[in-house]
C-alpha cells in the first residue's frame, strides 16, 4: 500500500539540468529574493544599509517591485498595509542595529492590528554572533531580543542551505491566524557568500488552519438559539479573516445587534437595522452590551478602547472567538473559543436555529437616537462637517489610512467604512506617524483606487520625507493634514486633567508650500470647501496633499 507521505515528487531532466548548473554569480542574498518569489511575493519594501547590500544586489536580478521610503519605521507602515490589503505577507528588507531597531513601533503597531508582515534582516558577519563584543559596526549583544516580545517568531540563519526553510518557516507563521509580524535576521557574510545552490523555486509554506472546537460551538449555538437578548461585537479579527458575510448571515439569523469595535471597522453594515454602528466610547452602548444575555465576542480581545476603558462589565454570558490565544478571555470570563472568525462563524451557522424577531431592530434605533442626542447637545457642528465631507468624498471602496488625532479619533465612533477592509488606523499600538506610509503601503498594493491617509500636524512630521516617496513612485495617495499647531488631542488631555497642557505646541512648516518642493500638488482648504477640495486630490492620479487648519475639538467622554 502506498501512503500519501510515500509519494516523491520526481525531477523532470529540465529540473535535474538546472540543478547542476545553476546561474554563476549568486550569493546568499540571491536565495533570498528567490525564496520570496517561490513563496508568491511580488512587492517588497525596505531601506537598504551596509551589512544588508547582498539582499538589495540580488533585487535586480530578481522580478520582485522594491518599494523604497526614507524611513525604516515608516517602511514598516507600508508593508503592514500591503499585508492588511492583500492577506499576503509583505516582506520588509532591513539592515543591521539602527536599521532594524527603528522599525519597531511599526512592528508593534502590525503585531497588535494582526498585519503580516515578514521583516527580514541582516547582522553582523557570523563572527560576531553569539554576545561578544567584537567591535563591528552596528553591533548588538543579542539583535533578535529586541523583536522577541513584539513578533509572533523569530527565525536565524547562519548558513546560506539555511535561508529558504527560515524564510519559509517565517512566511507560514506570519500568514497562520492571528496573522502577525515575524522577524528574520541573515549575517552580512551569508548574505554576501557565492553559493552554488540551485535556483529556489516553489515553495511549500502553507499557513496553519485554525478551526473550533466541535462542542464548543455546538455550545455557543445553544446559547445564542436561546438567547432572550443577543448582541454580537465584532472587531478586527472578522476583516481579517474575511468574515463579515458570515457575520450578516449569523446576525440576521439569530437578530442579533452588532457593534463594531474599532479595529473591525466595516465588518458590519453601517445603515442595516441591527447595527449599532461604532459608538463604543458611549454609556448608551456600554448598557445596551451588559444587558445583553448572551453576548458573542468574535475576534476582539475586548481591550481598552473595545470596553469603553474598561468600564464595560457583562452580566449575561459571553461566548467568545479569537485566534490569539493571549486575547481569549484576556478581560472577561466567557466561553473561549480558540479559533479563526471565519471558521468559528461557519460552523455556528451550520448549527444555529433561527430566532424570532424580538423587535432588536427597534432597541438599536432607540440605543442610536440616545448617542445622537448626546452628540447634539455639545457644541460640534465644525467636527461633524468636517468628518461628513471626508465620508462624502472618498469613494466607497477606497481605503483611508488614519493617524493618532482627533479626526480619527472621531472616525473610530463615527465614520461609516462603506466596505470590509477599507478603514484603518494606528489605534492598536497607538503610534504617530503610521497614516501617510502606510497609505502608501497601500497604493502599492492596489494601484487601481486613490488612497486617504489622515494626520495632524504633529504625525505629519513623522513622515513628511515620504512625499519622495509618494513622488518617486507615482503612488496614488492624497494626504489629508488637518494643522492645529501642535499635539492636539494631548493638549485637551493634559489641559482636562491639569488646567494647562505642557509640550503640546509646536513650530511648524507651510505644508503646502513644502508638498510643492517635493513636487507634490497642495492645497489649503477650509471645512466649507473641504469635500470639493478632497474630492478632486482623490480624482487627480499621483500624491497630493490637502491641508486644513482648524482646531477640532472632542466629543465628552462617558467613561469618566
Amino acid at each position: 500500500m502506498t501512503h500519501d507521505h510515500d509519494l516523491v515528487l520526481r525531477p523532470t531532466a529540465a529540473q535535474t539540468e538546472a540543478a547542476l548548473n545553476p546561474p554563476p554569480g549568486r550569493t546568499g542574498g540571491d536565495l533570498v529574493v528567490e525564496t520570496l518569489a517561490g513563496l508568491g511575493a511580488t512587492t517588497v519594501f525596505g531601506l537598504p544599509g551596509q551589512h544588508a547590500l547582498g539582499m538589495f544586489d540580488a533585487l535586480r536580478r530578481s522580478r520582485l517591485r522594491y518599494v523604497g521610503l526614507r524611513v525604516e519605521n515608516n517602511a514598516g507602515f507600508a508593508a503592514d498595509a500591503y499585508g492588511r490589503i492583500t492577506g499576503e505577507a509583505a516582506p520588509l528588507l532591513l539592515s543591521t542595529g539602527p536599521g532594524a531597531l527603528m522599525s519597531l513601533a511599526a512592528l508593534q503597531e502590525a503585531a497588535a492590528a494582526s498585519a503580516p508582515v515578514l521583516a527580514i534582516g541582516s547582522q553582523v558577519p557570523a563572527a560576531g554572533l553569539g554576545g561578544g563584543r567584537r567591535g563591528y559596526l552596528h553591533e548588538l549583544r543579542d539583535q533578535q531580543a529586541s523583536f522577541r516580545d513584539i513578533v509572533k517568531s523569530v527565525h536565524t540563519v547562519r548558513t546560506p542551505s539555511q535561508i529558504p526553510s527560515a524564510i519559509a518557516a517565517a512566511w507560514e507563521s506570519a500568514l497562520t491566524a492571528p496573522h502577525g509580524p515575524v522577524w528574520v535576521e541573515i549575517p552580512q557574510d551569508v548574505l554576501l557568500a557565492e553559493t552554488v545552490l540551485p535556483v529556489v523555486t516553489a515553495m511549500d509554506a502553507t499557513p496553519e488552519d485554525l478551526p473550533p472546537r466541535p462542542e464548543l460551538t455546538a455550545l455557543a449555538a445553544h446559547l445564542l438559539t436561546h438567547a432572550e437578548r443577543p448582541a454580537i461585537i465584532a472587531g478586527g479579527g472578522v476583516v481579517r479573516s474575511d468574515a463579515s458575510g458570515k457575520l450578516r448571515a449569523l446576525a440576521e439569523r439569530i437578530g442579533a445587534p452588532v457593534v463594531t469595535t474599532f479595529g473591525g471597522k466595516g465588518a458590519f453594515p453601517w445603515t442595516h437595522p441591527l447595527s449599532l454602528q461604532s459608538w463604543l466610547e458611549d454609556r448608551h452602548t456600554t448598557d445596551f452590551l451588559e444587558d445583553a444575555d448572551v453576548l458573542l465576542v468574535v475576534g476582539s480581545g475586548l481591550g481598552e478602547l473595545s470596553s469603553n476603558y474598561h468600564t464595560f462589565a457583562p452580566r449575561g454570558r459571553v461566548v467568545q472567538i479569537e485566534a490569539d490565544l493571549g486575547k481569549l478571555e484576556s478581560n472577561h470570563p466567557a466561553l473561549g473559543i480558540h479559533a479563526d472568525a471565519r471558521l468559528a462563524l461557519s460552523a455556528l451557522l451550520e448549527t444555529v436555529e433561527p430566532r424570532p424577531d424580538t423587535g432588536a431592530a427597534d432597541r438599536v434605533r432607540t440605543v442610536l437616537d440616545k448617542v445622537r442626542e448626546r452628540i447634539d447637545t455639545q457644541d460640534l457642528t465644525v467636527e461633524r462637517q468636517v468628518l461628513a465631507a471626508v465620508r462624502d468624498a472618498l469613494p466607497d471602496d477606497a481605503p483611508s489610512f488614519w493617524d493618532m488625532t482627533i479626526l480619527a479619533y472621531w472616525a473610530w465612533s463615527a465614520f461609516d467604512a462603506r466596505r470590509p477592509n477599507t478603514m484603518h488606523s494606528a489605534q492598536g499600538a497607538g503610534g504617530l506617524g503610521y497614516a501617510f506610509p502606510a497609505a502608501l503601503g497601500a497604493a502599492a498594493a492596489d494601484p487601481t483606487r486613490p488612497v486617504l491617509a489622515v494626520s495632524g500636524d504633529g504625525g505629519a512630521m513623522y513622515s513628511i520625507a515620504e512625499l519622495a516617496t509618494a513622488e518617486q513612485y507615482g503612488l496614488d495617495v492624497t494626504w489629508l493634514i488637518v494643522d492645529d499647531g501642535g499635539y492636539g488631542i494631548l493638549r485637551e488631555y493634559m489641559t482636562d486633567a491639569f488646567g494647562e497642557a505642557t509640550g503640546t505646541e509646536l513650530v511648524r512648516p507651510d505644508f503646502v508650500a513644502l508638498a510643492g518642493s517635493f513636487g507634490v500638488p497642495a492645497v489649503r482648504t477650509t471645512p466649507e470647501a473641504l469635500r470639493e477640495d478632497l474630492a478632486k486630490s482623490l480624482a487627480r492620479p499621483g500624491p497630493s496633499v490637502v491641508v486644513l487648519p482648524a482646531l477640532l475639538k472632542m466629543f465628552a467622554p462617558t467613561h469618566l
